[in-house]
């Protein structure tokens, strides 16, 4: 395949936008991991959720 004269900087495009989506995909991932961990904490601590109250709870 001949991409001309400008193949080493469409290449070397190609690999930089691949490396930075797999870089933002295991962010996320790490990230996620974090989140699930850190609300297992605050879950087995006790710490209950606004949004898991009803309306008679909140008097």
């Amino acid at each position: 395949m001949w991409l001309g004269p400008y193949t080493s900087f469409i290449v070397t495009s190609y690999v930089l936008v691949t490396a930075v989506v797999l870089v933002l995909i295991a962010w996320i991932a790490i990230d996620y991991r974090r989140q699930k961990s850190r609300l297992r904490e605050l879950d087995a601590s006790g710490v209950v959720r606004r949004s898991g109250r009803s309306a008679v709870d909140m008097k």
